[in-house]
């Protein structure tokens, strides 16, 4: 058992605390957990499509030793409910910023992986002054063309469970031999697969597929951090490197991962994470 492997199966045999709720104002409610005390500058965690906020768990542990870390599930995913119809990033956007206001965050730092990474972008284009520090990791401004989501968003609502779909996730998201191990990582991704809402996966793939910030990216004034995978055939490394040489100022570190770096390099993810943030301004 690898050390990742190790630590995620030990963080699953704790007893997990009771997700918190609050309501948008379209009457979506939406699950959240906190951890790390309030006196602590806030850092808000925006996962992939088709995970729950416990994507993060190997994150949590030593983020929490630094920040009041707030994580949370997308509507349509995880805790949160499903409401019907195709979603958008602003809306993806605009439920981050009512949880701030929920929890009396005016500013806070913004950790957001794969499509978090576009929900990270639209709220540093859209309400600066609400984000500090920004961390795009393994994601894009951009993923088309829109008939390969049409085709997915149909598939998904045509398919009789998450079976399917998951085992093309797991391909996607990491190495075949971490695959074909079938360890406690794997585990844990293929449950969140399966008891992922296909209405709800159906309403983010409308998001992505409609979301194009590669122009707009350029207005981020908030100092970013770009991480993208050498192996990622989601999000191609060409992908981050765009971001990281529009956004000005940004800059770019490169892991030998498929998509899921913050599962893949654990250690050295947390480690750039906290450097990056315990920076001071230059």
């Amino acid at each position: 058992m690898t050390n990742n492997s190790a630590q995620l199966a030990t963080l699953n045999h704790e007893e997990p605390a009771a997700l918190s709720f609050f309501t948008t104002g379209d009457g979506v409610r939406i699950a959240y957990r906190i951890d790390g005390t309030d006196d602590r500058p806030a850092l808000i965690l925006a996962n992939s499509i088709a995970t729950t906020l416990h994507m993060w768990d190997l994150q949590i542990p030593k983020l929490a030793e630094h920040f009041r870390v707030v994580r949370y599930d997308y509507r349509g995913h995880g805790g949160s409910d499903v409401p019907a119809g195709a979603y958008s990033d602003g809306r993806l956007g605009r439920d981050v910023l009512e949880l701030m206001d929920w929890l009396g965050i005016e500013r806070a730092h913004f950790l957001g992986l794969s499509l978090g990474g576009w929900v990270g972008q639209w709220l540093a284009i859209h309400a600066p002054e609400r984000i500090d520090r920004l961390i795009l990791s393994n994601t894009s401004s951009y993923l088309g063309p829109a008939e390969t989501f049409d085709w997915s968003i149909a598939a998904t609502l045509a398919a009789p469970d998450m079976k399917e779909a998951a085992e093309t996730f797991l391909g996607n998201w990491f190495p075949k031999a971490m695959i074909a191990a079938n360890g406690p990582v794997i585990e844990q991704f293929r449950d969140m697969l399966l008891n992922t809402s296909r209405p709800g996966l159906a309403g983010l793939f409308a998001a992505v597929r409609d979301a194009d910030m590669r122009r707009t990216i350029a207005l981020i004034q908030s100092p970013t951090l770009v991480i993208a995978g050498q192996f990622d055939t989601v999000t191609s490394h060409a992908m981050g490197k765009a971001i990281a040489s529009t956004i000005p100022g940004a800059r770019l570190k490169t892991f030998a991962a498929v998509h899921f770096s913050n599962i893949e390099f654990a250690q050295a993810f947390n480690e750039e994470v906290l450097a990056f943030l315990d920076a001071q301004p230059a």
